[in-house]
């Protein structure tokens, strides 16, 4: 799930936003990858003079909606460009209608890539090869990331490859959900060293358990949408265990849901939470216990429990004075992979992308330009609560030394892939995939578990 949504989520209990993923024809399917020029279906760019206005239609407001405005306001000025963004809590639905009704804003923030392709799809955005360069796009990129806007289906991507698929968005933020969280005061006090390997966790896991402490904080009640957290965990282990490749073919539904390796993610994580003493007050203190308070047993003193497996924003979840201290407060290293190796493991990841409705926009391309850029997002880094999803962007902006370290994990990892729970089909990933994970924390098999949900994805 986005973490802009988790967020959200976490507080008020609101339910998730979530999309179903789809495919559909080529509106040009003899576009090839350039840059600027204009496709059939769209008018050519660099023919319309553009009216110093562009609208932006997002789901975040707040201090994010703030910290994102302080962000544009430099290039506001430097461009003359007037840019309007209106936040949208519904932004799933409501981009929908407004497309349906053609009142689509200039540009969408979408939080997750399933309903951005199935307008896509339809034929609603502008593919960004016709407006970025894609080759220098992928080079500043975290790994993995363009491969969630590619439209499969497509019978030419932006390189030219037959059946590759074209790209449909950039992101502009990006989390990473593949981290553990720890107190670092008592985590270093005890002498503990920051495990590489899956079964060095595992022994890890040993060795705090002798001390009285539990391993593991964890918390899953989002009213409506409780079962997320538990979403992301199995999403960290069939990853983990079976790579980026198989991880992909699971969410697109290549393999079913109960497919053996998946049943054995299930079955390994239940090594953490379904084994005594391995989670802090058992299943159903994690069923009732709301997501945003999973890690204040940690803080206690000495600590009740000592990891938690949590996106980047986990750091809005800690307690006020936990954050007021963050980098002497706080640890967090990358989920480990299955064996050490000098390549990071892959991780899971989320991103807000951008996608461009107007293509006659030359002002509307210039913002997405900027947008998707490694410029983009200094002053809100500086704020905290965001990051670049590119490799080059200057590091020195992030406001403390645990967002650099966060930042640095997903820069560094192999690939990223989507958070799966989002490119399902709403039915799954924020329906009996989150209630699955419930019946399965409190007793229902790996089996049992993966085939319901199977037999409820969308025939």
């Amino acid at each position: 799930m986005a973490d802009s949504n988790r967020r959200r989520l976490a507080a008020i209990g609101a339910m998730a936003l979530a999309a179903v993923a789809l495919s559909g024809c080529l509106q040009d399917p003899d576009a090839s990858g350039g840059g600027g020029s204009g496709t059939a279906g769209f008018a050519d760019n660099s023919s319309t003079d553009g009216d110093n206005k562009v609208t932006i239609l997002g789901a975040y407001g707040g201090d994010e909606k703030a910290n994102f405005e302080k962000a544009l306001a430099p290039f506001e000025k430097e461009s003359g460009i007037d840019i309007e963004y209106t936040e949208d809590t519904d932004f799933t639905t409501t981009i929908k209608t407004r497309v349906a009704a053609g009142d689509a804003p200039d540009i969408g923030f979408f939080p997750q890539p399933g309903g951005l392709l199935e307008l896509a799809a339809q034929g609603d955005i502008q593919p960004i090869d016709t407006f970025l360069d894609i080759g220098t796009l992928d080079k500043t990129l975290v790994p993995g990331l363009l491969d969630s806007v590619r439209l499969s289906g497509d019978p030419s991507g932006d390189d030219g490859v037959e059946g590759a698929g074209r790209m449909y968005g950039a992101p502009m933020r990006l989390a990473n959900k593949s981290l553990i969280w720890y107190p670092k005061k008592a985590f270093e006090a005890a002498g503990y060293q920051v495990p590489k390997t899956l079964d060095q966790l595992y022994a890890l896991m040993d060795q705090i358990k002798q001390t009285g402490i539990t391993p593991w904080c964890m918390a899953w009640n989002a009213d409506q949408a409780t079962g997320w957290v538990g979403t992301d965990w199995i999403e960290q282990f069939v990853l983990t265990l079976n790579g980026p490749d198989v991880y992909n073919e699971w969410t697109s539904h290549a393999i079913p849901f109960n497919d053996p390796q998946i049943v054995s993610a299930f079955d390994e994580f239940g090594k953490i939470a379904k084994t005594d003493g391995e989670v802090y007050g058992g299943a159903q203190t994690v069923v009732n216990t709301q997501v945003a308070e999973s890690m204040v047993p940690a803080f206690k003193n000495p600590p009740q429990c000592m990891f938690e497996r949590q996106g980047s924003f986990e750091i809005s979840f800690l307690p006020a004075d936990i954050q007021a201290d963050l980098d002497n407060e706080v640890g967090v290293f990358p989920f480990p992979g299955k064996e050490e190796s000098a390549e990071a493991p892959a991780i899971l990841g989320g991103a807000d992308l951008a996608a461009l409705f107007n293509g006659n926009d030359p002002d509307a391309i210039k913002v997405m330009q900027f947008l998707t850029s490694d410029k983009f997002g200094a002053e809100w880094a500086q704020a905290g609560g965001w990051l670049s999803p590119h490799k080059t962007f200057d590091a020195s902006n992030y406001p403390n030394q645990t967002t650099k370290d966060i930042a640095d994990a997903a820069t560094n990892a192999s690939a990223v892939v989507f958070d799966g729970s989002d490119v399902m089909p709403k039915e799954v990933g924020s329906g009996t995939f989150w209630t699955g994970m419930v019946d399965w924390i409190q007793g229902q098999s790996s089996q049992d578990t993966t085939a319901a949900i199977e037999a409820s994805w969308p025939k």
